[in-house]
């Protein structure tokens, strides 16, 4: 009987721990939600709950903030992701399939690459960017995000395609396949869960970026969601309803990418779990 209680204590427990953590994720969507259907005399007065009449006219207005600017954070986000992650798919495969001399020493340069911080570069880079005439276009942010990214990626590939049996590689060069082929026909399908879970980081990354777009873009009809949702704060007052109300239209395509690619991401992170 004590054997049974603890057992029930422990169930009860284990599933306790999961709800307080079920609910602490979700508590910002919710009150995001909630907010974005309020003026600030009912957020002042009840942030917690909903209260009527619902303003549904702030999602016009975070709409009319961000709406434009969505199109260009999908254009960067998904240009920046795919040429990222077609310039370190080969890195990667470099690493791992040449040994040539010098190429450990070059890895661990790019390892040390991933502890160095964007921020104390921010002067060089900016000048970099001028010089080559890249200041004010979508271009700028795509070059950059290709480059920040090659460390990590290249560094998680690399011990992919390390994995992949050498007999495969062989069995293309016997048949007169070159390097191209075999990572279009060996290392893209075997690495696609972690391509994906690499992918979908990235865009999430380069969708919430903010300190690049308000450095290198100076129009406003270039500019992404962060910029413009930092825009739609008032200068002296904060019309919180309006605000959380962008946010909410600023996550949406996040939300759905992730619902459709969540069985890929998974499947990325249990294949990383027994990789080595």
């Amino acid at each position: 009987m004590a054997r049974r209680v603890r057992s029930k204590f422990a169930e009860f427990s284990k599933h306790l721990y999961i709800w307080v953590i079920f609910a602490f994720s979700f508590l910002p969507l919710y009150l995001m939600l909630n907010i974005s259907l309020k003026d600030n005399q009912q957020f002042s007065r009840n942030p917690w709950l909903p209260e009527a009449p619902f303003h549904w006219h702030n999602f016009v207005v975070g709409w009319s903030h961000i709406g434009d600017k969505i199109f260009n954070t999908t254009f960067i986000s998904f240009t920046t992701t795919f040429l990222g992650l077609a310039v370190a798919i080969l890195g990667a495969f470099f690493f791992a399939r040449f040994k040539a001399p010098g190429s450990n020493i070059l890895f661990s340069i790019f390892i040390l690459l991933m502890m160095y911080p964007g921020v104390a570069n921010m002067v060089p880079t900016f000048k970099l960017i001028t010089a080559l005439g890249l200041y004010n276009s979508h271009w700028s942010l795509i070059t950059l995000g290709i480059a920040s990214a090659q460390a990590f990626t290249i560094y998680v590939l690399r011990n992919f395609i390390e994995e992949i049996p050498k007999d495969l590689f062989e069995a293309i060069e016997i048949d007169g396949g070159t390097l191209l082929q075999q990572i279009w026909h060996i290392v893209i399908p075997m690495s696609m869960p972690i391509i994906g879970t690499l992918a979908i980081l990235s865009i999430i990354g380069n969708w919430n970026s903010f300190v690049g777009p308000l450095l290198y873009l100076r129009d406003n009809n270039l500019q992404v969601i962060a910029v413009g949702l930092l825009r739609l704060e008032g200068e002296y007052t904060k019309n919180w309803g309006e605000l959380m109300a962008g946010y909410t239209i600023a996550s949406i395509p996040l939300i759905i990418m992730f619902v459709f690619c969540m069985k890929l991401f998974v499947r990325g992170l249990s294949a990383g779990a027994v990789k080595g």
